[in-house]
């Protein structure tokens, strides 16, 4: 078969690569109806996060099971799943706390660019849909195996409530999915930083009543205007840099709560500054598998059509240009179609 690989900066080629096989009795083997490109593929892309060798790419997915090892017991061939970026045994304690991207057998996921994917104890990762979906709902249970899921746990993290006042750093995916995600958990305002017509728009469309463009301090000013002084009862830090954490850590009231989902890239946080602000602090790798029974139940029931903020869709052969377009930004979030 052929698949993404990342030899550089900016140097993605689509080329010949070993069929994936089952090497653990725990493994399935997935034929994927649908991949993508996220914005956490674009820190090696342009450079910024190190990479020491030649990597396969490709970390969303979902398809059809086409073998499973003898261990397997509940995911069978034949059936459509949905998979977290993360592996998890979903047993452990760790997993039934809710944590299962910190899962002491995880494994972060990669080669998903691929029309075949192996991924590791599918028993405890992977998720099935009692039925073959309809392929106009593909994009949006995409969506749930990792953007959705994360904006969710940005959410859910800031302890967005009803009646609450939410804002979201980031107009990547998983910001706009995140403000989807506070409109979904009932937040009454929701304030999402955007410098970027077409995101702008679709923000609106999931539900920001609020957007703010300035940034850095004037972001932060704003943001107390719009709350009477006090701050937002929640931040969503949906980036990853120095300035999408402070901006969020210093547009949240005292007493608030701060999610940070975002890869962070040279993010150092000051113990004085954190110890005055007094808000809470939750974030990480999100645990997508914990939500997606959840999630994938809401798309199947058209109830959420996350798929939205796939505004493109390329073939696979193609992704080389999918890169392009998001690391330029005239894409949000390339769907690829093997």
């Amino acid at each position: 078969m052929q698949g993404t690989m990342l030899y550089g900066p900016r140097d993605i080629r689509f080329e010949d690569r070993p069929e994936p096989t089952i090497t653990k009795p725990t493994d399935a083997i997935l034929r994927l109806s649908a991949t993508c490109v996220c914005g956490s593929d674009l820190w090696p892309y342009r450079g910024i996060a190190e990479m020491k060798q030649p990597t396969p790419m490709g970390h969303e997915y979902c398809g059809i099971v086409e073998e499973v090892g003898k261990e397997v017991r509940n995911i069978k061939p034949g059936q459509f799943v949905v998979g977290s970026f993360a592996t998890s045994d979903n047993t452990c304690l760790i997993c039934k706390d809710g944590y299962q991207s910190s899962c002491l057998q995880r494994e972060f996921m990669s080669a998903a660019q691929a029309p075949l994917l192996r991924v590791p104890l599918a028993d405890g990762t992977l998720v099935a849909t009692r039925d073959l979906p309809p392929k106009e709902l593909i994009a949006s249970l995409l969506a749930t195996s990792d953007v959705l899921g994360t904006g969710w746990f940005a959410a859910d993290a800031a302890n967005v409530r009803p009646g609450r006042t939410a804002v979201v750093v980031g107009d990547g995916a998983v910001g706009l999915l995140a403000v989807l995600s506070a409109k979904q958990m009932g937040a009454e305002r929701i304030i999402a930083m955007s410098r970027h017509g077409p995101r702008q728009k679709l923000a609106r469309e999931f539900g920001a009543t609020d957007i703010v463009t300035e940034r850095g301090e004037e972001g932060i000013a704003r943001i107390k205007d719009l709350t009477k002084g006090m701050g937002a009862d929640s931040a969503l830090e949906c980036v990853g840099t120095q300035e999408s954490m402070m901006q969020a850590i210093r547009s949240t009231r005292p007493g608030g709560f701060v999610s940070y989902v975002g890869v962070p890239h040279g993010v150092e946080l000051h113990g004085e500054q954190l110890f005055y602000a007094e808000v809470h602090l939750h974030g990480g790798p999100a645990p997508v598998r914990r939500y997606l029974p959840e999630l994938i139940g809401l798309v199947l029931n058209e109830k959420s059509n996350p798929g939205r903020v796939f505004d493109l869709m390329l073939p696979l052969n193609q992704v080389a240009d999918g890169y392009r377009a998001m690391d330029e930004r005239r894409a949000i979030k390339t769907l690829l179609r093997p």
